[in-house]
């Protein structure tokens, strides 16, 4: 169980220090165009290896070029991660685009399309409704 929490810790720690190496250490001009922020960090029991989920916000173009600049500042960030957290050995760095923000987003889009889409056909109905023009049978 203590295994468990250390790992946890160590995760939430690296978290913490990628995020603020995303605002002021990392200088790549690719990273900064398109706003990166971590959304989770998995940090394997061993601590050896360790994957940083990001979302980038932008086009496909911007995602992919952010995610080459944090690729090519791995050995930054790892060293940085070394002298920040002193830890006895710097676990490996994968950068990870995580697309869960951009997927969300779309399901609320179209969650809010089939809303209005209700919404109409609902109106239409009344709007057409009138005095009965129909004889009495």
């Amino acid at each position: 169980m203590a295994q468990g929490r250390r790992v946890e810790r160590v995760a939430s720690l690296i978290r913490r220090e990628v995020s603020d190496l995303l605002l002021s250490g990392i200088k790549d001009e690719r990273v900064g165009q398109g706003l990166v922020s971590v959304t989770g960090v998995d940090v394997a029991g061993d601590l050896q290896h360790c994957r940083i989920h990001v979302s980038v916000y932008g086009d496909e173009t911007r995602r992919q070029q952010a995610l080459a600049g944090l690729k090519s500042a791995t050995p930054y960030v790892k060293g940085e991660l070394g002298r920040r957290l002193k830890l006895r050995r710097t676990p490996e760095l994968v950068f990870v685009l995580d697309r869960g923000l951009e997927q969300g987003t779309a399901v609320l889009s179209l969650l809010n399309r089939l809303e209005s889409e209700r919404h109409e056909r609902e109106a239409r109905p009344a709007a057409a409704d009138g005095p009965d023009d129909r004889p009495p049978s």
